[in-house]
């Protein structure tokens, strides 16, 4: 487990990461924790006392000596009462657990061909995208809303954030 304190960030202008609240973990660190890897992998443990896990710590690029980031969602920082500006203890080690799909989703996806063969040649990291907001949801109405919205995206070609901004269009189309 590696642990270090740091400051909670906020991007400014960053392409598709605008606005994204973040942590930077400093390249040393991210080595001891797997050691020669420049690509994202996931991590667990905590930010000062609440648990996280499978959450990804994502490559900066050539610039940054190396240094990783790891996004804070609105989730955790309440969970840690904390926002842009503020400090934080982190605790992290590598998270090998596999995320399993939603058994339902799959079902949905399987009858509609099409959409499951964009699902599946999708990256795992970009199927995890839909696997969460389906599971995140409090309702059994919710989900099957999710399932069907996914369903539909799949067979649009459409990516995680290309269904969420055109779910935003047509809400902002309708008047809701």
């Amino acid at each position: 487990m590696q642990q270090f304190t740091t400051t909670i960030l906020q991007f400014a202008e960053m392409g598709k990461k605008t606005g994204w609240t973040y942590i930077r973990v400093p390249g040393a660190i991210a080595q001891k924790l797997l050691p020669g890897n420049k690509k994202p992998f996931r991590v667990k443990g905590r930010l000062d006392d609440h648990p996280v896990k499978q959450v990804a710590l994502l490559p900066m690029g050539g610039k940054a000596d190396g240094d990783f980031i790891m996004p804070v969602n609105a989730t955790m920082r309440k969970a840690i009462r904390k926002r842009k500006g503020d400090r934080v203890m982190v605790a992290l080690e590598v998270d090998k657990a596999v995320i399993q799909l939603p058994k339902d989703l799959l079902e949905c996806l399987a009858d509609e061909p099409q959409a499951l063969a964009f699902f599946k040649n999708m990256a795992k990291s970009h199927q995890n995208y839909f696997g969460k907001w389906v599971d995140s949801a409090k309702t059994d109405a919710t989900r099957a809303k999710r399932i069907a919205q996914t369903v539909n995206a799949m067979a649009k070609s459409r990516t995680f954030s290309e269904m969420l901004r055109s779910l935003k269009q047509e809400r902002e189309d309708f008047g809701r």
